[in-house]
């Protein structure tokens, strides 16, 4: 489980962190009925609540059965070059690649090939992902640390993620972000209305407070805190 404190400092503000625990989000689940289950009730003026992109799509029953996928001779052989990142499987097995080339086509992905394989022979790495675009970034590959049944899935990025955003903001009453964090770093995936995307977001999960092995804290809560409420968090905590 990660330890994590609740408060950060970003500049001269401070954050609240509140990580909510779940079940296991699985395929056909409402994000916006989840929100009012399980973060409604915790929730003051002024809180934004943000999503992992693995629950939210794994909701949407876009996370596949790595055993269900049947790579193509183009993904095996385009797997070979790519980078091997030692944070994530990425592209790096014929299986996502294979979800790549299905999620953003042939051309894209070829196109994406050649110029990586040029970049790797100037030393520039990451020029494949660059090309790929968001979608194909989006993809995560199975892992031993991911919660059971996800630990033998490719998981695909949010389709829509700004719409679901908005559809659950509406239920739960709150605004409402995606985010895909991990040890290595973060980004905003989808919000629910643009100016979420002001927030610090980096500083504020900065030490990616929901972790990404078995703590099934899929939802958390961001609460800009005064110096008098940061005290008194702290005396809580």
């Amino acid at each position: 489980m990660k330890q994590y404190d609740p408060i950060i400092q970003v500049g001269d503000e401070a954050f609240l962190r509140i990580m909510i625990k779940t079940h296991t989000i699985m395929k056909g689940e409402d994000i916006g009925d989840l929100l009012v289950r399980y973060v409604q009730a915790e929730l003051k003026p002024g809180d934004v609540i943000f999503i992992s992109e693995k629950a939210a799509s794994a909701s949407q029953g876009r996370a596949v059965p790595v055993d269900e996928i049947k790579p193509s001779a183009l993904a095996r052989f385009l797997v070979r070059f790519v980078y091997k990142a030692p944070y994530g499987i990425g592209l790096g097995m014929p299986e996502t690649m294979e979800m790549a080339i299905r999620e953003v086509g042939v051309p894209r992905i070829l196109l994406a090939a050649i110029i990586g394989g040029i970049g790797k022979l100037f030393g520039v790495r990451g020029l494949f992902y660059r090309v790929a675009g968001p979608k194909a970034r989006s993809i995560d590959g199975p892992a031993d640390y991911v919660i059971p049944p996800y630990n033998r899935y490719v998981v695909l990025g949010v389709a829509d993620p700004d719409g679901l955003c908005r559809r659950a903001a509406a239920k739960v009453g709150a605004p409402v972000a995606i985010v895909d964090a991990n040890d290595i770093g973060m980004n905003v995936i989808g919000v629910s209305s643009p100016d979420l995307k002001s927030l610090p977001w980096h500083g504020i999960l900065r030490d990616n407070p929901a972790g990404q092995t078995s703590e099934s804290t899929p939802f958390g809560i961001v609460r800009p805190l005064g110096a008098a409420e940061k005290e008194r968090a702290r005396g809580t905590n």
